[in-house]
């Protein structure tokens, strides 16, 4: 989960000319008070103080795993801990805000989609669970949100969040078994209100692109037609695809990105979420790919010329090729009865929920400044966190975009420009 995957992300994105059709924001960082929303403060305020040369000071609480942080844990302690924390989940959240107010119709942050993280403890690199925040937020405005992931890993954070709630759906496609967390058994149907509003697709290793579609498209569509969503969340964690080092799927960049594009064609507001991933050359493909996918643009499959063009050694191409070698222990007769099963769960629920929209609570973000305040034709530049330094975007000396257009660039520039958000970061 290193940071450095987002540097290649954004120098593909920005070199592939993907930046030039979306609005490019600086997150704000994420407070604590926002982060409390979902997690306990006693985790929070843990996360706060603790770093590498202090973490022995909180060995009594470490050996209890109380937050299950530290040496010896999937979520180890290092400089920064929580200002990282802060700063993808700040994207999620003012992501979902511009959603929740019309701003955009796709928002992105590639930067979240840690959905390992519990309310009082870290998980498998996740620290804090910025995609229940990001959900949270959209409940304001939304009556239903519906979560998508497609990481290798079952998103057993976000589940256990709204594993009571009949407002929030939950679909993990993942892969079952002796592997980590152990969670998503298609038995698993959330509880209570919120009983067969938790989908799980258990699935074994070698996954291939025709496989993932075949299951993929129809449990969508019948979710759609059931839950009725008025907003979406996919988690879209590269780590499924072909020759990730923790992974164990055979998904090309194509198969993964034909997910995207499927879920992009309902028309719904959509938050996009980075997520696992550790091949980081593979990851950064998938990515800007799936940026040029939900842009509706097409890219060359030739990687241009970057800062890292090292790392897409010796093929140099953005798409993968699947392992001829990795057999897909997914036979046609284990998925068909899988999806025969969600099937009759889905129909187990009287249509969709109805839920009573009272006048929206208040917002979890904190920030001084309010975007209902704005006359909405009017961009105050105070308020304008759009990332726009010297050079940053351009990429050589002789980009003309430097230089102001004229109005009637403007308009036309404009006219042609997609609704889609991005919020974009990058952490050294």
């Amino acid at each position: 989960m290193k940071p450095h995957r987002m540097k290649l992300t954004h120098h593909l994105v920005v070199n592939y000319d993907l930046y030039r059709k979306m609005d490019v924001f600086e997150p704000h960082w994420a407070s604590p008070e926002e982060i409390k929303a979902f997690h306990s403060p006693e985790y929070i305020d843990f996360l706060q103080r603790v770093t590498p040369t202090n973490q022995k000071e909180y060995a009594q609480e470490l050996q209890k795993c109380m937050f299950n942080c530290g040496e010896f844990t999937d979520c180890p302690i290092f400089d920064g801990v929580f200002d990282f924390c802060r700063i993808y989940s700040g994207g999620t959240l003012d992501a979902a805000h511009r959603l929740n107010h019309g701003l955009c119709d796709i928002a992105i942050n590639w930067a979240g989609g840690l959905h390992h993280a519990k309310k009082s403890e870290g998980s498998g690199f996740c620290y804090v669970n910025d995609i229940v925040l990001g959900i949270l937020e959209l409940l304001r405005y939304h009556p239903r949100v519906l979560y998508i992931d497609i990481d290798v890993h079952h998103g057993d954070g976000v589940e256990e969040a709204f594993y009571v709630t009949d407002r929030v759906m939950t679909v993990s496609f993942h892969k079952y078994g002796d592997f980590f967390p152990g969670t998503g058994d298609i038995k698993d149907l959330g509880a209570k209100n919120g009983k067969y509003y938790a989908v799980n697709f258990p699935l074994l290793s070698g996954m291939t692109d025709e496989s993932y579609k075949n299951i993929f498209k129809p449990v969508i569509a019948k979710v759609m037609e059931t839950f009725q969503p008025s907003a979406v969340v996919l988690q879209c964690g590269a780590d499924s695809l072909t020759g990730d080092r923790l992974g164990c799927f055979n998904v090309t960049t194509k198969g993964h990105g034909e997910c995207v594009d499927f879920v992009k064609s309902y028309g719904l507001p959509l938050l996009v979420l980075g997520g696992g991933g550790y091949t980081i050359r593979n990851v950064a493909r998938a990515w800007a790919y799936e940026t040029a996918v939900l842009l509706g643009e097409e890219v060359s499959n030739n990687i241009p010329y970057n800062d890292y063009f090292e790392y897409y050694a010796p093929s140099f191409k953005l798409h993968l090729d699947p392992d001829p070698e990795l057999e897909n222990a997914n036979s046609k007769d284990y998925m068909e009865d899988i999806k025969i099963r969600i099937f009759e769960n889905l129909r187990a629920l009287d249509g969709a929920p109805s839920v009573q929209m009272a006048q929206a609570p208040p917002s979890i973000l904190t920030r001084e400044e309010d975007e209902d305040a704005v006359d909405p034709d009017t961009r105050a530049p105070e308020h304008d966190n759009r990332r726009q330094p010297e050079a940053e975007f351009y990429t050589n000396e002789n980009d003309q975009d430097q230089c102001e257009p004229s109005n009637t660039e403007k308009d036309s520039n404009q006219m042609d420009a997609d609704r889609t958000s991005a919020t974009s970061m990058e952490v050294d």
